[in-house]
């Protein structure tokens, strides 16, 4: 509003520009005369400040000449008393000035009286009953209105225009607020019955009041059409008619409501694909809600619902699925929409556990439109659905049928007729999985009976596990959920097998030959089977065999005094005295010369010459001839004396896990040298004890080169290997692959030599089939001859080894790193790595990878590489080229290092980005 003075006869008198802080010298040029005319002084002069004094206005020249003549003397009516010179009055004190810190601490002491005064003021008003006037009641402080940081609702709405998704639950809602439909559509819904007052949506929070000031509405342009609306735990009872108008709703959640029915008009958002109104009170659906087109998942349970009629908006009297909802405000909006044909033609997830639904109020005729012919999985638990024969068979017809829940459901044997599925033409759920029927009535034996190979092609299963189903299995849970690993499962299948063998009359021998392979099994089984896995259980059978055969021999030597017709009965116990020679496995290898490592390497080179050879059983050296021929339950063969060793070493759960197809093999650690080096003993050297009794005899079964190759590509595992794990393997830092070229482990992605004290260079040695190694050793380099053997290698771990710098050649690098996708039908494909680990080698420059960062000068797009993450930490690098920058990499390690730029603080603080950022700008 204009300050500038209109003409009249009061601004003649009085001028409203007079101001102390005016720049205008022209108040002070005129000194007062005398001290006995105080009242010839001219209103400017006066010392006393108006209220209004504390707005200060600036002074301009163009006000000067519109300004009124000033009055010599004041108005009768604002006459004061007189006042003394002015030279007389005591200059005033000057004012301190404040830090900010005091200012705002003012400022608050303040804010906080007013707030002290107003509390009080409310607190001694009237009271409204006794019940105010209790000492308690007036001591409570008022409750605050806490919104845990969100927007109000009205924001929310608002939020919604740009985003075309809300979110208002967990507000204690009655309905969807009318400010939704009047923001969104411009229209204002009616009031309805249940709801014919709305609570406010706003609310007055300091911090709303903010955020409004700081946040618009969004221009026309940028409006996008409400698509998602989720009003879940409110306290809702009913929609407004007008959601209708909300034609392109895609996602509606309105789940642990108090909804009880649903207009009509809600059957028009056509649009709509997911639908939640579980944990509500429906009782029924609009009759056009089963002709939506586009709905692909429903969640109704946990609801009052009779019945699922499918067919209604089809063969209904009347029924028009192709007509809009009338609306009730005219025929403007009645315009036709897009209906379905058939039964929520799109549906795959419908969910209606925890209703009232029975069997015959599920609408699957044959002959009408029957059930949605997408559907994938189908929850009817805790319905009393009663006899279901007719409805399984229609859920059997369809062919994209994976999961029937049916848990604690109303249902007997009497839904699984035999005669009435044997009935059926072709087999019935051609795509099923899970058939859930837990704690219900039906039983095993009635599943069994049913779903014959002529009726369910796939097989059944009623062992439960955490892992889905395989394909061709249908998994079904009858009585109360049990869940087992998949070893107990195993067990039981294979304790199966040895009943029906034992019900055949197969000795153990038998189960064991070539023609029973499938019931074979390899020692450490057997051991485990027998509960003979630990020491002190083989020591507690070995002590019961001993006392076993001391009773045999007992009643073998009372034999002689026996008459000749007993002796008949005691010949077969002839060969029962070879427990009592029978010797403990270390004392066989002790008679043998097996306790030493060469001598058991030794061993194994000749069962390996036997078994070329054709001999069924590799010589032993000066074996003693009480030694046992045949395995027994109480001792097991030495897997260093058997040709099976390696195979059965690296199957061994201990090293092999088929679920993750990864291969761990054990540790080898150099010899320890004597501490005389000249000194000579018979006595066995204290390394060979130490060894012996901290390895187990399948580690060594496993040759000793770190990367035994050979052994390994010869195994099944070979095919399906992804992970392989040769950690802390130091023996002997070489690798022993096939003389055959090719590659040998095609699936492999993850490769760690972690602390094997590997070189630039490694002696390799190749094997021949027949497992002859005559050929010498060869040096080759590291990184060319691992980018050759596992082209599909995508990890590779070399951290704590011997790596120089020399091995990280350009060339060298792009073999391993860069994939090549180009060659021809002869070539190799090879993927390129993504994470390559150098941490804890001895590598002081990077010049290689300073090469290749030059291929990214200009062009950062390389489709050819693939590499996310390099870890250089604990290395001897005195400088960081700044091309590095320019490589896309994720992850850039390279703490522990010896150079000083960058900073460790460029990294510490932002990370990979951060450091190759620096590195980019130092090289511009």
């Amino acid at each position: 509003m204009s300050r500038i003075p209109q003409p009249s006869s009061r601004s003649s008198s009085r001028s409203p520009f007079k101001s102390p802080t005016s720049p205008s010298p022209a108040p002070r040029a005129v000194p007062t005369p005398t001290p006995a005319k105080p009242r010839i002084r001219t209103q400017s002069a006066a010392p006393t400040p108006s209220p209004r004094q504390t707005t200060t206005l600036r002074s301009q020249p163009s006000l000067k000449n519109i300004r009124p003549p000033r009055s010599p003397t004041k108005s009768p009516a604002r006459r004061t008393q007189p006042l003394p010179p002015e030279d007389d009055l005591p200059p005033p004190p000057p004012k301190p000035q404040l830090s900010i810190r005091e200012q705002i601490a003012l400022k608050r002491a303040e804010a906080k009286k007013a707030v002290a005064k107003t509390s009080s003021l409310g607190a001694s008003g009237d009271f409204a009953g006794l019940e105010n006037a209790s000492p308690d009641t007036y001591s409570q402080q008022p409750p605050i209105a806490i919104d845990l940081g969100r927007w109000s609702i009205k924001e929310t709405i608002e939020r919604a225009r740009s985003s075309g998704a809300i979110n208002l639950s967990s507000r204690d809602l009655p309905c969807l607020p009318s400010a939704l439909f009047e923001i969104h559509l411009g229209i204002k819904p009616e009031p309805l019955k249940s709801v014919p007052v709305e609570p406010p949506i706003t609310t007055a929070s300091s911090t709303d009041a903010r955020r409004k000031g700081s946040q618009n509405a969004p221009s026309w342009y940028e409006a996008q059409d409400l698509e998602v609306l989720k009003a879940w735990s409110n306290e809702i009872i009913e929609l407004q008619p007008e959601i209708s108008m909300f034609g392109s709703l895609k996602t509606v959640d309105l789940h642990n409501n108090k909804l009880t029915a649903l207009p009509d008009s809600f059957a028009d958002l056509t649009a709509l694909t997911t639908v939640d109104l579980s944990h509500n009170q429906l009782t029924c659906l609009p009759k056009n809600f089963w002709a939506l087109p586009n709905l692909t998942t429903l969640n109704l349970s946990h609801n009052a619902l009779t019945a699922l009629p499918f067919s209604e908006p089809f063969v209904a009297e009347g029924s028009n699925p192709l007509g809009r909802t009338r609306d009730p405000r005219g025929d403007w909006f009645s315009q036709s929409i897009t209906r379905a044909t058939e039964p929520l033609p799109r549906l795959t997830v419908l969910e209606v556990s925890h209703n009232r639904i029975s069997a015959a109020a599920i609408d699957h005729s044959i002959d009408g439109p029957g059930l949605p012919a997408l559907l994938s999985k189908v929850d009817l638990s805790e319905n009393p659905l009663g006899k279901s024969d007719s409805l399984l068979r229609a859920l059997g017809r369809l062919e994209r049928l994976r999961e029937i829940y049916m848990r604690r459901a109303d249902i007997g044997d009497d839904s699984f007729p035999v005669s009435v599925f044997a009935s059926s033409s072709g087999c019935l759920f051609p795509a099923l999985k899970v058939l859930d029927l837990e704690e219900s009535h039906v039983t095993r034996p009635a599943i069994e009976a049913t779903f014959t190979p002529n009726v369910l092609k796939q097989t059944l299963q009623f062992d439960i596990t955490n892992q889905e189903p395989p394909e061709g299995v249908v998994r079904v849970i009858v009585g109360k959920r049990v869940i087992k690993e998949a070893w107990e499962i195993e067990a039981e299948r294979r304790t199966k097998l040895r009943r029906a063998a034992a019900a055949e009359n197969v000795t153990w021998t038998y189960a064991l030959s070539p023609a029973k392979t499938d019931v074979a099994k390899e020692p450490w089984e057997i051991e485990a089977e027998q509960g003979l896995l630990s020491e002190g259980a083989k020591r507690r059978a070995r002590a019961m065999a001993i006392a076993a055969g001391s009773e045999q021999a007992s009643s073998s030597a009372t034999t002689p005094t026996l008459p000749c017709a007993n002796g008949m009965t005691t010949t077969p116990q002839l060969p029962q005295k070879k427990p009592v020679a029978e010797k403990e496995l270390w004392e066989i290898e002790a008679e043998a010369g097996l306790l030493s490592a060469g001598a058991r390497r030794r061993a194994r080179a000749a069962a390996a010459a036997a078994a070329l050879s054709g001999n069924s059983e590799p010589p032993r050296p000066s074996a003693p001839p009480t030694a046992p021929k045949t395995p027994s339950l109480t001792s097991s063969p030495s897997p260093s004396l058997t040709p099976a060793t390696i195979a059965s070493a690296l199957a061994n759960p201990q090293f092999y896990s088929a679920s993750t197809q990864t291969l761990t093999l054990p540790t080898s650690a150099p010899r320890s040298k004597a501490g005389h080096a000249r000194s000579f003993s018979l006595a066995t050297p204290t390394w060979t004890k130490v060894e012996t009794s901290g390895t187990s005899e399948l580690a060594l079964a496993i040759p000793t080169p770190t990367l035994p190759l050979a052994a390994i590509a010869a195994q099944p595992l070979a095919q399906t290997l992804k992970v392989l794990v040769l950690a802390n393997r130091r023996s002997d830092p070489s690798f022993s692959i096939p003389a055959t070229g090719g590659v040998f482990l095609p699936a492999l992605e993850e490769l760690s030599f972690e602390n094997c004290n590997l070189g630039d260079s490694v002696p390799v040695s190749s094997i021949s089939e027949n497992g002859d190694d005559s050929m010498q050793r060869t040096s080759e380099p590291l990184l060319p001859l691992i980018a050759r053997l596992f082209p599909s290698l995508r990890t590779l771990d070399l951290s704590y080894n011997a790596l120089t710098s020399a091995a990280l050649t350009k060339d060298a690098l792009v073999s391993l790193i860069v994939a090549d996708n180009t060659g021809d039908a002869s070539s190799v494909i090879r993927k390129g790595l993504r994470h390559l680990r150098l941490r804890g080698n001895r590598i002081n420059e990077l010049e290689g990878f300073q090469q290749l960062a030059e291929r990214f000068r200009g062009n950062r797009d390389w489709p050819e590489w693939n590499l996310e993450e390099l870890d250089l930490r604990d290395n001897e690098i005195g400088k960081l080229p700044p091309e590095l920058g320019m490589l896309p990499l994720e992850v850039f390690l390279v703490d522990g290092n010896t150079f000083r730029i960058p900073p460790r603080r460029v990294w510490e603080r932002e990370g990979t980005k951060g450091l190759l950022s620096w590195l980019r700008g130092r090289m511009e």
